[in-house]
């Protein structure tokens, strides 16, 4: 063996072992041995609690795939614990709260969430996404009782294209497209929550009945079947490939977003993107000119990491994510990577 191939060989052997060094999990500062688990507690918050890097919640865990997609369920009262293998590496251990005896009965304690179910529940339930192509044949308002303008309450609506076997609908109207920054491509629209109605005669057109109101209803108004998609257990964990999206919409209308805010990527399903999938948010600054010794030299400014999202529910082409960190603000066009 030649020396520069040992030397070749011995580089390669030093740069594997920098990068499985780097991949070490790091203890957050003052990780407790033990935290008790709290109502109002969220895996994101425990995961802060034992972690630099909270996405990586399932490493010290040791879970697979599966474990992530069904999780085993954490309640108030469980104590999680932090312990060494033999090698070193930290890892949690669960202890179940134990049950004592009650003469009384109470309901039964939900599992804690991954992120604060208050903020994202009316997103798992108003269809605040339309996907592009489900505008073509959605059900729309073609008449209103007594050839109102506008409807209420209680009124009746006259809607054509229903499917005669669903019961229970939302009412929205569309609202700006949302264009991917890449290829200019309408990927869906936001869509404007206008209430609930129930069909309480099928047909072509069918009749409909109000049930509940946000906003003023009228002629042209869309229809969609109601779902609720739950509120799923899931754990945060990074992608085990490399996302590149952007940020496409900022919810309420605002071009910057901050910690608590809700925001939508040009990635969905079809691009692999899942529940509980965490990404970093990122700029890319401009690259700048200076002179030294009357030259000019351009000077790459490094990419600067502005928060991180945690994805919550996700469409075809499109996911919501809240924005769980930041480091100032996230603004439309920002990337959504990989952390």
């Amino acid at each position: 063996m030649t020396r520069i191939m040992f030397a070749f060989i011995l580089a390669m052997a030093s740069a594997a072992l920098s990068s499985v060094s780097a991949q070490e999990l790091q203890l957050a500062a003052g990780a407790p041995e033990r935290h008790v688990v709290l109502p109002g507690d969220t895996l994101w918050a425990i995961s802060g609690k034992f972690l630099k890097e909270p996405w990586r919640w399932p490493e010290i865990w040791r879970m697979n795939r599966e474990e992530i997609r069904n999780p085993h369920r954490i309640f108030p009262g469980d104590v999680i614990v932090l312990e060494r293998d033999a090698r070193g590496d930290p890892r949690l251990r669960l202890q179940r709260a134990r049950l004592v005896p009650q003469v009384y009965s109470e309901a039964i304690e939900e599992s804690i969430p991954a992120i604060p179910p208050n903020v994202i529940r009316p997103f798992l339930s108003d269809p605040l996404i339309v996907e592009a192509n489900a505008l073509d044949s959605a059900a729309r308002i073609i008449a209103t009782q007594q050839d109102r303008v506008f409807i209420g309450n209680g009124d009746l609506a006259y809607v054509v294209n229903a499917d005669p076997d669903k019961v229970a609908w939302q009412i929205y109207r569309s609202g700006k497209p949302l264009n991917d920054p890449e290829t200019n491509e309408v990927l869906g629209y936001e869509a404007y929550y206008l209430g609930t109605a129930r069909q309480l005669e099928p047909g072509n057109p069918a009749t409909f009945q109000v049930i509940s109101m946000k906003e003023e209803i009228g002629r042209g108004d869309r229809l969609l079947p109601a779902i609720r998609p739950p509120l799923v257990a899931y754990v945060p964990h990074k992608p085990d490939f490399s996302v590149d999206g952007r940020v496409i919409s900022v919810y309420g209308g605002v071009d910057a977003a901050g910690r608590g805010s809700i925001v939508s990527i040009n990635r969905g399903a079809a691009d692999g993107i899942e529940i509980g999938h965490v990404l970093a948010l990122q700029r890319n600054r401009t690259a700048v000119a200076r002179e030294e010794n009357d030259r000019k030299e351009t000077v790459q400014i490094p990419v600067l990491r502005v928060g991180l999202l945690f994805v919550f529910r996700t469409f075809q082409r499109i996911s919501y994510g809240l924005i769980v960190q930041s480091e100032g603000t996230v603004e439309v066009n920002d990337f959504a990577r990989t952390p």
